[in-house]
């Protein structure tokens, strides 16, 4: 037997019923082989009773501060609005719970970097919810660029975009750290990141922000990792759309869907000599069926049950949200901008 199927499985709360936690991750992380659903809470007992029922999960608590004081719970997944991540993430490692929060972790890299005193004071185990960190069309990706199988990586392209003008909605609330750069933007971000492996060196950006709700709603950027360079535009009020293109001094890889892979396909990369302008060229490497939640919610509970490394620790959160203030700055000043 596996230490995952002889291990007690770590037990879980949820804090709040966001859409992605009751449509996404609540049901991935049912069917892991390290995670159990514990607990959900939300400020509306009846809207977490709900959730309890619909989903089976054993408790449901009027609050979050029962929940956290429920002393059969091990860790918090915190999906609430962006702007409280850091204050409920605060209060869940003071409580003695690993936390996984959803991206983007804080509002600041300076409001993020609290967190790395939090965690090293309680000595739990905290992280970001970049769920695309840990999925093997990536992994793939970063190995590789690694072994040069495309020359010199020199550049990345990426783009994604949702439609959504509703008013009320929390990505459209500026006070709730809403728009697109936030959302969306942190992944090409995150992913540029990995795949170069190091920071970018200075950053520039052009954002148009929607004249009633305040948000970004359209954001395209370019980032400098000297050599090399990534370029992405998001947005909230587009077609709905992704796709990324790795560049090499000898290939190409493209990953049709690099965010939101579906979790009942399987993924699949294309990799590209460039000796047909068309890319008919192009071999795939195809991947199984894989909920990327799934595999999130092990690795962070594996990493609690061994004492190991999260997928990504806090200083990596901080880096990201750095290039995201700098990003933000450059659209105000219209110059280049260091994180």
């Amino acid at each position: 037997m596996s230490n995952a199927e002889t291990a007690p499985k770590i037990r879980w709360g949820v804090l709040g019923v966001a859409g992605i936690a009751v449509k996404k991750v609540i049901p991935a992380m049912q069917r892991g082989a390290r995670t159990q659903i514990t607990a959900i809470a939300s400020r509306d007992r009846e809207r977490a009773e709900k959730a309890a029922a619909q989903f089976g999960i054993p408790k449901a608590y009027g609050s979050y501060e029962e929940l956290l004081g429920d002393p059969e719970i091990d860790a918090i997944y915190n999906p609430l609005p962006n702007d409280l991540h850091v204050p409920w993430s605060v209060k869940a490692a003071e409580a003695g719970k690993h936390v996984l929060c959803e991206k983007p972790i804080a509002l600041t890299a300076e409001e993020a970097r609290t967190l790395i005193q939090v965690r090293d004071a309680t000595g739990v185990k905290m992280g970001e919810a970049f769920m695309v960190r840990t999925h093997p069309q990536w992994l793939r990706a970063r190995e590789l660029v690694r072994s040069e199988a495309i020359g010199d990586l020199k550049a990345i392209m990426s783009a994604f975009s949702y439609f959504n003008i509703d008013p009320k909605n929390i990505r459209n609330l500026v006070s709730a750290g809403g728009g697109g750069l936030m959302d969306i933007g942190c992944y090409p971000i995150t992913m540029a990141r990995f795949l170069f492996g190091r920071e970018p060196k200075q950053v520039v950006a052009a954002i148009d922000r929607d004249p009633e709700m305040g948000t970004d709603r359209l954001t395209s950027a370019l980032l400098d990792f000297a050599p090399g360079q990534a370029i992405f535009t998001c947005s909230t009020q587009l077609v709905p759309f992704q796709r990324t293109q790795i560049l090499g001094t000898r290939g190409r890889i493209e990953i049709e869907i690099p965010y939101n892979a579906p979790p009942d396909q399987g993924a699949r990369i294309l990799i590209d000599d460039g000796s047909q302008l068309a890319g008919k060229g192009a071999r795939a490497e195809e991947f199984p069926v894989l909920d990327q939640y799934t595999l999130q919610g092990d690795l962070f509970s594996q990493a609690i049950q061994e004492n190991g490394d999260v997928a990504v620790p806090i200083e990596d959160a901080v880096a990201n949200m750095a290039v995201i203030d700098a990003l933000f700055r450059s659209a105000q000043t219209g110059r280049w901008e260091r994180p």
